[in-house]
C-alpha cells in the first residue's frame, strides 16, 4: 500500500515477526520477574532492585532511557538539516559523567535514598520538597508523552497502522511490563532494546554505505553539502548549534538528566556498591558515544542519498521526522524483516524511555507524597507502587496527544529537560555545593530559576528565532520529477509583528534554557543567603559534598601511601646495608608530613 506519499511498498510478514517479537520478549521480561520469585514483595525491590544490580546492565539501561526514539528519529534529520555539528554532543557527555560521579552520586548512594526529592526536604524543607517532586511530575509526563507520539507516528508512516492504536500498544506493553517486574524488568528490557536500536541504526549505515560506495562518497557528499560544520566557535548566545552551545548547554542539560534525574539517578542507586555505580555511569559514556556517532552517521547518509531531491520539500513525507522511517522504506524494502527492525529500534526506545518514566514516577509518587503521610505495611506499599505506575502509564498515553501540537522531535524534547531540569539542577547544586544554602534562598532561587526558564522557552515558541541564528542549510529539488516547489526556508518566516524581546531575549538557544535556570537560582539563592546575613546553618552530615568523596581525592591518598611504604621500604633497606643518605631521610619526613595534612 502506499503509506508515504510517492513511495509505494508494504509492510512484509517478516517485518511485523520482528517488530512483535521485540514487545513480546519485552513483555516478557517483566512477566518473568513477576512470577519468577524474585523479589517484588517489598517497594524496595520493585523501585529499586533491593539495591543488588551490577555495572553493566545498569550501564545499558541509563543509556537506554534518554537515548529514546528521539534519538532514532529525530537526531539524523537534526544532522540533515542544520549539519553534523551537534556530534559535539559527546563533549558534553564527558563532562555530564565527571560531574554526576564526583558530585552528585556520592551524595545520593551514601543516603540510601529512593526519591532523589528526599534530600532536599533534608537539606532544605518539606515544601522544597513537594514543589520539586511536582516539577518533576510535570516535566517527565510532558516529555514521556512526547516519546511514546513520535515512534507511533513513524509506525503509522511505514506500515499505515492506526497512529493511536500505536501508541495505546506502546503505552499497554510499556505499563504492563513496568507494573508487573519492577525496576529489574526495567532495566534487563533496556538491555534488550538498546541492542535492537543499535541494530536498527547499523542496518541503515551499512545498506547506505553499500549503496553510495563506501564510507568516502558519504562523507564527500556531506562535506559538498556544509553538513560537516563542526568547529564553529561563534560565542554569540542566539546562535542555535556552536561548539559553545552544544558543550555548555549540552552539559548542564545532560547534568540535570543523570546527575538528579530520578530516572536515572532511581538506576545507578540500585547497584550493590558505590564502585559500580560509578562504573555504570562509565560504561554508560561509552555507549552514549556509540548512539550519537551512529545517529549522526544516519543523518549523513540521509543527506547523502537525498542531496539532489529533498522528500520533505518535495511533498513526499509531511513532516521532517518521517525522513528516517522513508530512507529505510527506501534503501531496506526488498530486505523482509529489516524495516521492521528498524520500526522495533525506534519502538524500543521508546519502551526504554517510558518504562523508566512510569517506574520513576512510581517512585517518587510513594516515597513523596504516599509514605510521609500514609502508614502502610511494604506489601501495602509493593501493591501501592504497582497501581502508580498503572496509573502514570496511563497518563502518559493521554498526553501523547499532546505531543501532537509539538514541533520538531528533538527540540521540543530538550526544551522541555531543559526548562525544569535546568532549575532543579541550581537547586540541588546550591544544597550540595554550598554549605550556607537554606530553605529560603532555596525556595527563592528556585522560582527565580523556573520563571526566567519559562518565559524565554514560552516566548520562543511563540517568535521562533530568525534563520540566521539557526541557519538551517540549503536542501535542493532539481532532481525531483515535480515542479513548483521552493526550497523549504522559505517558509520558516512569520508575519507575526516582533517585538523588540522576539529577536534577542527569545531568539536564546534552546540548549541555554538549562544553564539559565541552573545559574539563576544558584545566584538568586546566594543573594537572597547573603542578605539574611550568610550565616553558616548547620547542616546534617552528608547532605554537602566533600574531599573524600572525590575519586581523584582517594587516588591521591593511595598513590601517597604507596610512595611512603616505599620509601621507608629503601630507607630500612639502605640503613641495614650501611648505604643510607641524608636526602632519603628528608624525603621520609616531608610524606610523614604530608600524611598528616
Amino acid at each position: 500500500h502506499d503509506s508515504i506519499s510517492g513511495l509505494t511498498i508494504s509492510f512484509h510478514v517478516w517485518d511485523y515477526v520482528v517488530f512483535t517479537l521485540m514487545l513480546v520478549i519485552s513483555a516478557g521480561i517483566g512477566v518473568y520477574y513477576a512470577f519468577s520469585g524474585r523479589g517484588q514483595s517489598s517497594s524496595a525491590d520493585f523501585l529499586v532492585g533491593g539495591r543488588s544490580m551490577t555495572a553493566v546492565p545498569v550501564a545499558l539501561s541509563l543509556s537506554a532511557s534518554f537515548m529514546s526514539a528521539i534519538t532514532v528519529l529525530g537526531t539524523p534529520v537534526e544532522v540533515y538539516q542544520y549539519g553534523a555539528v551537534f556530534i559535539l554532543i559527546c563533549f558534553a557527555y564527558v563532562l555530564m559523567v565527571a560531574v554526576s560521579s564526583e558530585i552528585f552520586l556520592p551524595i545520593f548512594y551514601r543516603l540510601g535514598i529512593t526519591s532523589t526529592y528526599e534530600y532536599l526536604e533534608m537539606r532544605y524543607s518539606k515544601v522544597i520538597r513537594l514543589f520539586g517532586t511536582v516539577l518533576f511530575i510535570i516535566q517527565t509526563v510532558l516529555y514521556t508523552g512526547l516519546v511514546i507520539y513520535a515512534p507511533a507516528l513513524a509506525l503509522n508512516q511505514v506500515t499505515g497502522v492506526d497512529l493511536w492504536g500505536a501508541v495505546m500498544s506502546t503505552g499497554v506493553v510499556c505499563t504492563l511490563y513496568c507494573t508487573l517486574g519492577g525496576l529489574k524488568a526495567v532495566v534487563w528490557t533496556d538491555v534488550f532494546q538498546v541492542g535492537i536500536m543499535f541494530a536498527g541504526l547499523l542496518a541503515v549505515i551499512i545498506q547506505s554505505v553499500l549503496l553510495q560506495g563506501g564510507i568516502s562518497t558519504i562523507i564527500s557528499d556531506s562535506a559538498q553539502g556544509g553538513r560537516l560544520n563542526i568547529w564553529d566557535f561563534d560565542p554569540n548566545p542566539l546562535r542555535r548549534h556552536t561548539f559553545w552551545s552544544i558543550t555548555v548547554g549540552g552539559t548542564f542539560l545532560w547534568t540535570s538528566v543523570y546527575g538528579i534525574n530520578q530516572a536515572q539517578v532511581q538506576r545507578y542507586i540500585s547497584c550493590k556498591s558505590m564502585f559500580h555505580a560509578k562504573m555504570a555511569l562509565y560504561i554508560n559514556l561509552v555507549c552514549l558515544w556509540a548512539i550519537s556517532i551512529c545517529s549522526v552517521f544516519c543523518g549523513l547518509c540521509l543527506y547523502s542519498f537525498y542531496k539532489n531531491c529533498d522528500p520533505w520539500t518535495a511533498r513526499k513525507v509531511s513532516a521532517l521526522d518521517q525522513l528516517m522511517p522513508y530512507l529505510v522504506l527506501d534503501i531496506l524494502s526488498e530486505y523482509p524483516g529489516v524495516p521492521g527492525l528498524f520500526v522495533a529500534a525506534a519502538y524500543s526506545g521508546t519502551l526504554s524511555t517510558v518504562s523508566s518514566s512510569v517506574n520513576a514516577l512510581a517512585a517518587v509518587t510513594i516515597a513523596d507524597l504516599i509514605r510521609p503521610y500514609l502508614s502502610l505495611s511494604e506489601k501495602q506499599l509493593s501493591w501501592a507502587s504497582k497501581g502508580m505506575s498503572l496509573f502514570y502509564g496511563a497518563v502518559c498515553i493521554g498526553m501523547a496527544g499532546v505531543a501532537s501540537l509539538m514541533g520538531g522531535m528533538l527540540q521540543a524534547a530538550i526544551s522541555i529537560v531543559g526548562v525544569v531540569g535546568g532549575p532543579l539542577l541550581g537547586l540541588f547544586s546550591l544544597g550540595i555545593l554550598f554549605p550556607c544554602a537554606n530553605a529560603k534562598g532555596g525556595l527563592a532561587g528556585l522560582i527565580s530559576g523556573l520563571a526566567l526558564s519559562l518565559w524565554v522557552c514560552i516566548g520562543a515558541q511563540i517568535y521562533p528565532p530568525r534563520p540566521e541564528n539557526s541557519r538551517p542549510l540549503a536542501l535542493v529539488t532539481h532532481s525531483c520529477n515535480f515542479s513548483g516547489s521552493a526550497n523549504w526556508t522559505a517558509n520558516t518566516e512569520e508575519n507575526l509583528e516582533r517585538p523588540f524581546l522576539a529577536d534577542n531575549w527569545y531568539s536564546l538557544s534552546y540548549l541555554y534554557f538549562g544553564p539559565l535556570g541552573t545559574v539563576t537560582v544558584i545566584t538568586v539563592g546566594l543573594v537572597v543567603i547573603s542578605l539574611q546575613g550568610g550565616r553558616q546553618t548547620k547542616v546534617q552530615s552528608g547532605l554537602t559534598i566533600s574531599k573524600e568523596d572525590l575519586t581523584f581525592y582517594k587516588a591521591y591518598n593511595i598513590l601517597k601511601a604507596k610512595v611512603s611504604i616505599f620509601l621507608n621500604a629503601r630507607i630500612y633497606t639502605n640503613i641495614h646495608s650501611h648505604h643510607f643518605y641524608p636526602f632519603q631521610l628528608l624525603a621520609l619526613k616531608g610524606f610523614r608530613w604530608c600524611r598528616k595534612v
